[in-house]
């Protein structure tokens, strides 16, 4: 069975050995377990989906690590590629969402090293983040104390937030103005709703690391919501 795309020509001509019946049990997660079947019997409707929902999320992950978009778009259908040929080896030890992030996140890594760009997280810090604290020191009294308060939400909740056309584009040009390092684990978390460990897992870094850029990132989207409430 090969499998192909539409006429953008993003993944073509992938042929799947036939399964067998071992491989249709290896999905270890329920919800992953029937649409691996389906994929290894070569369902191109299950593969079409699965493309239309992970594609464009694919793409702004790989843009953290290369320098523009065609080759974010070269990584991402190199991850299709990779996902097709090698479903037969995923053992469902994780999510296949996790699954496939971690392929796209090595192949976005291997050409950011090809085209001389650094990748590694100690490098996406750069000099400077280490030291950046993640709420300006101002916000606070010499006895450590908060001078000016974070703003409340009470009446404004996350959910609501998120309906907002104009907020939720707010929120996104924050997280694309980030540090690469902060971007990557703040897309995976909060963006894509991955876990520590599998951040930690997908990005090679130390939960301690996760933890700090997951931190500042959080705050750097607040600071910008709050200011834009400031002004509504």
């Amino acid at each position: 069975m090969y499998y192909r795309t539409g006429p953008d020509g993003r993944v073509v001509n992938v042929q799947l050995p036939a399964p067998d019946a071992a491989d249709t049990m290896r999905a270890t997660h329920p919800e992953d377990a029937a649409l691996v079947a389906r994929l290894l019997t070569g369902d191109e409707a299950a593969f079409r989906s699965l493309v239309e929902q992970y594609h464009g999320r694919l793409l702004r992950l790989a843009q953290v690590f290369v320098g523009d978009r065609a080759a974010a778009e070269e990584v991402v259908q190199d991850t299709w590629l990779a996902v097709l040929t090698g479903l037969r080896a995923f053992e469902g030890r994780s999510g296949l969402k996790t699954w496939i992030f971690s392929i796209l996140t090595n192949r976005a890594k291997t050409r950011g090293q090809r085209d001389k760009r650094v990748v590694t997280f100690s490098a996406l810090l750069g000099p400077h983040a280490r030291e950046e604290p993640p709420v300006p020191p101002s916000r606070f009294t010499a006895s450590g104390r908060w001078s000016e308060p974070p703003e409340q939400w009470d009446d404004v909740t996350p959910e609501r937030l998120l309906l907002q056309r104009e907020t939720r584009a707010l929120i996104d040009r924050t997280i694309a103005g980030l540090p690469d390092g902060q971007r990557a684990v703040v897309t995976l978390r909060d963006v894509e709703g991955l876990d520590a460990a599998e951040v930690c897992n997908i990005l090679e870094i130390s939960e301690t690391n996760q933890r700090v850029l997951l931190h500042r990132a959080r705050a750097r989207i607040r600071s910008a919501l709050e200011q834009h409430l400031r002004r509504r």
